[in-house]
């Protein structure tokens, strides 16, 4: 291996850690966010770990969304937020208590309705705000309807909003700021 091969290597794997730390950092953004006491008190969203999961799911997905549009480094990025979702699950499962047996079985079940859930929010958001209250109460709330459905979706709208309009160069090195979560706010936020 000659000088610039080893070079070469060098910034690979500081690129590496820096998209690592950047995950990192925009999953904190996501789970702080997702912990909100107004998603539980305010929009009635379900403080089980399901419900939990939900409001994680979302504030990632509108993450990976924008991230996955960038040119330079995005889509890396966006699978280091993913991985770095996943390997957090799995701490968490272990910590509950999950056993190596069941771990897989576990994770790609989350896996598969991360997916799931991806597929029907990129509908739901071109649609607009009636179908993503609607795909918000069939997920988040585990129901047909939900009173917190359509404050949560005007939530999400402005969310996505801001995650659009974050500069490229802050999300690529992990930094977001989500909206706050005000049902007053979120009920009145116009369409889509």
């Amino acid at each position: 291996m000659g000088l610039l091969d080893f070079l070469s290597a060098k910034d690979r794997v500081r690129t590496r850690q820096a998209r690592a730390l950047a995950a990192g950092s925009l999953y904190a953004a996501a789970v702080a966010q997702a912990r909100a006491p107004a998603f539980y008190a305010a929009l009635g969203v379900p403080d089980t770990l399901d419900g939990r999961f939900e409001l994680i799911v979302l504030h990632v997905h509108l993450l990976c969304r924008r991230l996955g549009a960038l040119e330079q480094g995005g889509a890396a990025l966006a699978q280091a937020l993913f991985d770095t979702m996943f390997r957090d699950m799995d701490r968490n499962l272990r910590e509950l208590g999950v056993g190596d047996p069941s771990m897989p079985r576990r994770i790609k079940a989350m896996i598969e309705a991360y997916y799931g859930r991806t597929k029907a929010y990129n509908t739901a958001l071109a649609e607009g705000r009636e179908a993503l209250a609607r795909t918000i109460a069939r997920n988040v709330f585990n129901a047909e309807t939900a009173p917190g459905a359509a404050a949560l979706a005007g939530y999400v709208l402005g969310a996505a909003r801001a995650v659009a309009a974050a500069p490229e160069d802050a999300l690529l090195a992990g930094r977001i700021a989500f909206p706050p979560v005000a049902p007053s706010a979120a009920a009145s936020a116009g369409p889509s």
